[in-house]
């Protein structure tokens, strides 16, 4: 997590999220954080334009109020299936970056 954090940190400063960056970040604020580590973050995040995540995240953590009664239940389930899916595509997506490394 504190690897997402770093990440997110040289985002807002406007500098590249590459291994050096990362590296540096973690050689300062001294965590036990391997190298492969840092490659994998860096490969994960090859492809993504973290604004836009930033932007899908805050949207999605500020939806409006569900209606009452059993639709409500039936659009939390259906919210829940939805982050599911996006968690396994991400993960699918990791595990590429990850095979491209060897």
């Amino acid at each position: 997590m504190e690897l997402i954090y770093a990440a997110l940190t040289l985002h807002e400063a406007g500098k590249e999220v590459n291994e050096d960056n990362l590296e540096s970040i973690v050689d300062a604020a001294d965590l036990d954080v391997e190298d492969s580590e840092i490659k994998a973050l860096v490969a994960a995040l090859e492809d993504v334009d973290i604004e836009e995540a930033m932007e899908t995240a805050v949207a999605a953590g500020g939806a409006s109020a569900a209606p009452s009664g059993d639709s409500a239940n039936e659009e939390e389930e259906d919210e829940a299936e939805e982050e599911e899916e996006e968690e396994d595509t991400s993960e699918e997506d990791a595990a590429e970056g990850l095979g491209s490394m060897f």
